[in-house]
């Protein structure tokens, strides 16, 4: 049984950080392209950061670039997203994803808010 489980949000204000992670079980997380969306209220889903393996490659949307850093660890099966010099606009919950064709799998989420 896939399960993503994410952690680490939390209320944090302007310019501070917040680190999540995604605990992965039930396939060969090794191999597997993993990726953090966001979701904002009453906007769409959107894709923040991606990271492959092997190789490692990252990519990011341009809102994040320069201030979030998605990393891995394939021994813990952990997914992380690093997120400095918060912004209000970084409020939304934020979601673990994989795909397995022909499925996609989502973790629960975690509420991040950026306020003073």
């Amino acid at each position: 049984q896939v399960q993503l489980v994410e952690s680490g949000g939390g209320l944090v204000q302007p310019g501070g950080s917040l680190r999540l992670s995604c605990a992965a079980s039930g396939f060969t997380f090794s191999n597997k392209v993993m990726r953090w969306y966001r979701q904002a209220p009453g906007k769409e889903r959107e894709l923040v950061a991606h990271i492959t393996s092997p190789g490692r490659i990252t990519t990011y949307a341009d809102s994040v670039k320069g201030r979030f850093t998605i990393s891995r660890d394939n021994a813990k099966n952990t997914v992380y997203l690093q997120m400095n010099s918060l912004k209000p606009e970084d409020t939304a919950v934020y979601y673990c994803y994989t795909r397995l064709p022909p499925n996609d799998y989502w973790g629960q989420g975690t509420q991040v808010t950026v306020s003073s």
